[in-house]
């Protein structure tokens, strides 16, 4: 015998659920357990600190402004070198007088270091070069390059390495010959005076001037008789 679907319903009703039961009663604090507003994590502080992050300074748009400052401060970096050779220190000294951040300066100096663009030590050996040039002592020398902007350990080095060579020899004979031709006819004395005078402008050991002096005039004054 086939029975229809209503005649099954109609036999077989659905129960009614007591909602004073036990069991509905734990499934609806089950419920309320699960999506209870007060155990749910507020996410509204979150949104607020993204708004303001992106609408801080120190945000995208700050990164852009210290990007910008960047290439502004690298591109004066690179027309002052164009200009003329300079140790890190002195490029450093003339970024700040155009009011570049600090940290914006030490940024752009390094990636000219780690380039090559900027060499210290390269600098201060054509600096040495161009100080026994003009008959530098080695004091004179070493106060030309801290002048120059060099640091106390590279400015020593390349010091110490023409010190080595006997450059600073060659300069002090080369400095007693000159101020010997230039003061020859006058009287000893004067001619001393202007030379010790040189001497300690240029830099120079007291004792190399006194060893130049004395094979120099010397032999002037063998020429002469």
């Amino acid at each position: 015998m086939v029975i229809s679907a209503d005649d099954f319903l109609r036999n077989r009703p659905l129960p009614i659920i007591d909602e004073t039961s036990n069991d509905i009663g734990q499934a609806h604090r089950h419920t309320n357990e699960l999506v209870h507003p007060t155990d749910v994590e507020d996410t509204s502080g979150d949104v607020n600190v993204l708004k303001e992050a992106i609408s801080s300074p120190d945000s995208i748009q700050g990164s852009l402004r210290r990007s910008d400052e960047e290439n502004r401060c690298q591109e004066s970096a690179l027309r002052l070198l164009d200009a003329s050779a300079r140790s890190s220190g002195a490029l450093r000294e003339r970024l700040q007088t155009k009011d570049f951040n600090d940290d914006v300066i030490d940024v752009v100096i390094n990636r000219l270091l780690a380039l090559g663009i900027l060499d210290d030590e390269a600098y201060a050996k054509s600096a040495v070069r161009y100080c026994l040039s003009r008959r530098m002592g080695e004091i004179g020398t070493y106060q030309e390059l801290r002048r120059k902007g060099v640091e106390t350990h590279i400015a020593r080095k390349a010091v110490d390495d023409a010190r080595e060579d006997g450059a600073f020899i060659e300069s002090a004979y080369a400095l007693v010959e000159y101020v010997a031709r230039r003061t020859r006819g006058l009287d000893k004395q004067v001619r001393l005076r202007r030379l010790w005078s040189a001497a300690g402008r240029k830099g120079h050991s007291s004792d190399l001037i006194k060893q130049a002096q004395y094979d120099v005039f010397t032999a002037e004054e063998f020429d002469e008789g």
